[in-house]
């Protein structure tokens, strides 16, 4: 059975730096990828980062590119989300997500979703 466990959300000055964790448990073909999404309240989900386990082959969304890196852990099961210079419109629910195909970007893509982090950001 496929978990995920979100981790490193809460209060950053813009500007700031955080990383968020996310833990994978269940490990098989139909988590291919993982990926990392956020939603602000009202807003729709929206895809930030994906990484592949086998390559590590990276996908970003347009609005996070240069500024967040995504990465993983093999051995540990985790995958990471380094966010840097967090503007205030950066502050949503982030969720990571898990995926059988390898260059998935879409919400409906991913089975498998964790609970949730939250990240704050102040002006």
């Amino acid at each position: 059975q496929v978990q995920l466990v979100e981790s490193g959300g809460g209060l950053v000055q813009a500007g700031g730096s955080l990383r968020l964790s996310c833990a994978v448990s269940g490990r098989s073909v139909s988590t291919t990828t993982v990926g990392w999404f956020r939603q602000a309240p009202g807003k729709e989900r929206e895809f930030v980062a994906a990484i592949t386990w086998q390559y590590g082959s990276t996908y970003y969304g347009d609005s996070v590119k240069g500024r967040f890196t995504i990465s993983r852990d093999n051995p540990r099961n985790r995958v990471y989300l380094q966010m840097n210079s967090l503007h205030p419109e950066a502050a949503a629910d982030y969720y990571c997500a898990a995926a059988p195909l390898r260059d998935a970007n879409s919400v409906s893509a991913y089975p498998y979703w964790g609970q949730g982090t939250q990240v704050t950001v102040s002006s």
